[in-house]
């Protein structure tokens, strides 16, 4: 009997496994969602040195790559939100 119990702790341990409680994260999106010219993309920007806040700063795409980001590249991980301008 004792051999049943252990095998039953034994398989609620592996089913409890962190690895198989793992699961692929699908990708959130492929780019940004696509707006009009003048729309402004907000996006966490990293925070400044003396500071744990993150700042939010919703510029255009033209913007945002004068500033060496890509906006499809970036978005998905740093992404906030869209102002149709």
């Amino acid at each position: 009997m004792a051999h049943k119990g252990m095998i039953v702790a034994f398989g609620m341990v592996v089913a409890a496994s962190p690895a198989l409680a793992t699961q692929v994260e699908p990708d959130r999106a492929i780019g940004a969602p696509q707006a009009g010219p003048n729309a402004l993309y907000c996006m966490r920007i990293e925070a400044v040195t003396g500071t744990r806040l993150e700042e939010v700063k919703c510029w255009t795409r033209i913007e945002w790559a004068e500033q060496g980001v890509d906006v499809d590249v970036d978005w998905a991980r740093e992404g906030v939100r869209i102002i149709e301008g």
